[in-house]
């Protein structure tokens, strides 16, 4: 009987090289040369991330048999005892997306190929536009579709429509201040203002970002319909998934849910009732492809199709990783795209590209992307306080990002 390949050691690699703060997970095997990349990355907790995957993850992983994924995801979900968190979840979704890439590469196939083969040769993506005004964000988004993208999300003045003026109490203190009300108001003169610029034939798409109350969000949701959106994302927090019943009783409006969820408890009520209509968990939040993969074949179950989250803030590693389920799972929906820049594909050879509103796999084994360390040890991570999750209603009150 051969020997096992094993655990040898588990890295974890931060870099900044833009806005966002990344966390790479390179698990080292027994044999030589041979390792896996996956995404950890919670960027506004990056740090603890890391101590979660050197003090706790590593100690534990090492010398175990690198082909055991499925015991090795449930062990280490349940190791810790309390389990289902952000920092956790991330720091095992990287060790489990470097596993599925070590085992494509000694399979010596992609890592859909091992879910079960492709069944497509390309995902669908959308981009954003967003700008200060309703005409930016029309002009933006007539560029992309000149660039061949026919998906595109529409904001303005980013998540929760800053910049609107309000009066605030005497010394209120310092945040990212917005006004729900307002917020409704400018986003559905712009929704409108982009269907009538754009035309019928590009699909348009809209993330309130829970940025509203449940009955706020409901009337929204049917404000919005007759400009006929791909999906209207977020509408509500994942503390208040039960007003999904009444979106969903009120409007015809599509509905897109699940970045911020880590607990099956919270996708599996929704997947049920039929409550949304796309299920966009970011991969390395909810544990990694293991997870994703049950999930998505949850789904399909009950007609439920996949949009990953796709930001800037899941790195070039959980892209590729996102693209492997979206190749592969039949009932794939639309995948977000972040257009990374030239220094991310220098960083990580191996990114995926765009032609024409399609990204493409490039064949390899595993995830088929890698690391330049030492390029990417040139942008280390930053310490940074962040400012856009400190949100306040115009009275001052702190409410979710």
């Amino acid at each position: 009987m051969a020997k096992p390949v094993t655990i040898a050691d588990v890295q974890v690699i931060l870099t900044q090289p833009s806005k966002s703060r990344l966390a790479i997970v390179k698990v080292i095997t027994s044999e030589p040369g041979l390792y896996g990349l996956g995404c950890a990355t919670f960027t506004q907790r990056i740090f603890a991330v890391a101590a979660a995957i050197e003090r706790h993850l590593k100690p534990f992983l090492l010398g175990r048999d690198v082909d055991r994924i499925e015991e090795i995801w449930n062990m280490s979900m349940v190791h810790g005892y309390w389990r289902n968190g952000p920092v956790l979840n991330n720091a095992i979704s990287g060790v489990d997306q470097a596993l599925w890439d070590i085992k494509g590469k000694r399979a010596g196939m992609p890592v859909y190929d091992l879910l079960g083969g492709k069944s497509r040769e390309a995902a669908h993506v959308y981009v954003h536009a967003n700008a200060d005004s309703k005409e930016e964000v029309a002009d933006q988004a007539r560029a992309y579709m000149e660039q061949g993208f026919r998906y595109i999300r529409v904001q303005m003045g980013g998540y929760g429509g800053k910049g609107s003026p309000m009066v605030k109490p005497r010394n209120a203190p310092a945040g990212a201040y917005f006004d729900p009300r307002d917020y409704c108001r400018k986003m559905l003169d712009m929704i409108a203002y982009a269907r009538a610029q754009v035309g019928g034939e590009v699909e348009l798409l809209h993330d309130i970002h829970e940025r509203l109350t449940p009955i706020h969000a409901v009337e929204f949701a049917k404000d919005v319909e007759p400009f006929k959106l791909f999906f209207l994302e977020d509408a509500l927090a994942p503390e208040d998934i039960a007003w999904f019943r009444m979106i969903r009783a009120q409007c015809a409006t599509p509905l897109a849910m699940g970045e911020l969820f880590n607990n099956p408890h919270e996708w599996q009520l929704l997947i049920q009732e039929r409550l949304i209509d796309f299920i966009r968990m970011h991969v390395s939040q909810m544990g990694g492809i293991t997870p994703a993969r049950d999930i998505a074949t949850f789904a399909k179950l009950y007609g439920v199709r996949t949009a990953w989250h796709g930001p800037s803030d899941t790195s070039p590693v959980g892209h590729a990783a996102n693209l492997q389920l979206d190749l592969w799972h039949p009932n794939f929906g639309i995948q977000e795209w972040y257009r990374p820049s030239e220094l991310d594909y220098e960083i990580f050879p191996g990114l995926p590209v765009v032609e024409d509103g399609y990204l493409y796999p490039n064949e390899q084994p595993g995830l088929g992307i890698d690391i330049n360390e030492e390029l990417a040890a040139k942008y280390p991570c930053r310490e940074i306080v962040e400012e856009w999750t400190q949100t306040r209603l115009p009275d001052g009150s702190p409410t979710r990002p």
